[in-house]
């Protein structure tokens, strides 16, 4: 089997170079290119939509659980690596753009809705810029009124942790930590 891993990662090496001139030249000149590198080179190329990593697994009895969260540190972008983000001013239809900042004007998208039967109705969001805290008042667009956010729940699986109030660039930077 040494043999077919061996001819495999050439493989992926070679589809790596073919998005960076630095690994191709290396992988021409039959240098040694090491994981660090690979991976730099595999996340630039991820981040500018050149390539898309797949990773196989399962989440029965957590099979591909941990490689699946190490690939989204390593591989795809963090908030303070895309470009800013714009949507559209409710009230007057104007563009605005929000960059991923914490002193910016609060944005979010609620992507889904859940109701627990121990806690109530649960809303994820995407944060987009800005903080939230508990207690805040915030804008829904799409029934037009603002609705207080009772709490703050960080999701861990079948677990919650509380929290005070949620930091875009704090979580983005945490979730950088093991890169």
């Amino acid at each position: 089997m040494k043999k077919k891993a061996e001819a495999f990662h050439a493989q992926l090496v070679e589809s790596i170079a073919e998005n960076d001139d630095e690994i191709l030249h290396k992988f021409l000149e039959g240098e040694e290119i090491t994981a660090d590198e690979l991976r730099a080179s595999l996340r630039k190329s991820t981040i500018a939509l050149k390539v898309f990593p797949v990773v196989v697994g399962t989440a029965f009895k957590n099979k591909g659980i941990q490689p699946l969260l190490d690939a989204v540190v390593d591989y795809l972008p963090s908030p303070l690596d895309v470009p800013e983000t714009h949507g559209l001013n409710p009230d007057n239809g104007e563009q605005i753009f929000r960059k991923a900042d914490d002193k910016e004007p609060f944005s979010a998208l609620a992507f889904k809705i859940m109701a627990d039967p121990f806690v109530g109705q649960l809303t994820f969001i995407r944060v987009y810029s800005g903080q939230l805290k508990t207690g805040d008042s915030v804008l829904n667009t799409g029934r037009r009124r603002t609705e207080r956010i009772g709490r703050l729940l960080k999701m861990h699986a079948n677990k919650r942790k509380r929290l005070a109030k949620f930091l875009l660039v704090t979580f983005a930077l945490q979730s950088d930590l093991k890169a």
